[in-house]
């Protein structure tokens, strides 16, 4: 086996191993060459309604309200939450701690019985929300809600791990910028767990 030379310079002494590895560029250096990914192809969604529940996660006014691109999702959002009513689908809001059905905003209020968690980005986490899911025979989880790096990911990345089919309608899924919202489509297609169980979709595209 052949020594290992070290490099001294300037009385600062590195071994080629060393120096190899302080030079690496990381992520971070590399940052603006990253190139961006093809979009994910977006697939029509048919869900039954007997196995399927629509989870609005954290549509409050103190969040939307101060995201433009929330606010506009609202508008889809309330179409597609028109669409699951219809259908008698069962509708799971979630609340970020500290927030109060009330502070739904008013186009997508709960309605008396409709089952409201709180917790912070994972909705999963020390609750009852897959007690609630598995109670009403649900397979299939269409999440909506803001933020989309924040409670859409986290959700619907633990409800793939746990077993369940989860839609994801990526222009229901809102952030306070382009590139949360991006990085989530991204992350949820592609990701060990929720990738081959997370479909990504519109508000348009789903039936029940």
């Amino acid at each position: 086996m052949r020594p290992i030379r070290t490099l001294c310079l300037a009385g600062l002494c590195l071994s080629p191993l060393l120096a190899g590895a302080a030079s690496a560029a990381t992520i971070v250096d590399e940052w603006k060459s990253v190139a961006v990914p093809p979009p994910p192809v977006l697939q029509s969604v048919k869900a039954d309604p007997a196995t399927t529940a629509l989870v609005i996660l954290d549509m409050v006014q103190q969040r939307c309200n101060e995201r433009p691109r929330c606010v506009d999702s609202v508008k889809p959002v309330s179409e597609l939450l028109a669409k699951a009513r219809a259908a008698h689908v069962p509708v799971i809001y979630t609340l970020v701690p500290g927030a109060k059905p009330a502070d739904v905003v008013k186009e997508l209020a709960p309605e008396k019985g409709d089952p409201v968690v709180t917790a912070s980005a994972d909705k999963f986490l020390k609750t009852d929300l897959e007690k609630i899911l598995k109670d009403k025979g649900i397979k299939t989880i269409v999440t909506v809600g803001t933020a989309a790096e924040g409670a859409v990911l986290a959700t619907s990345s633990e409800a793939a791990m746990r077993g369940f089919e989860v839609v994801v309608p990526v222009d229901g899924a809102s952030s306070a910028t382009p590139y949360g919202e991006q990085y989530t489509a991204w992350h949820l297609a592609n990701a060990p767990g929720p990738k081959g169980h997370v479909t990504l979709t519109r508000t348009d595209m789903v039936a029940f």
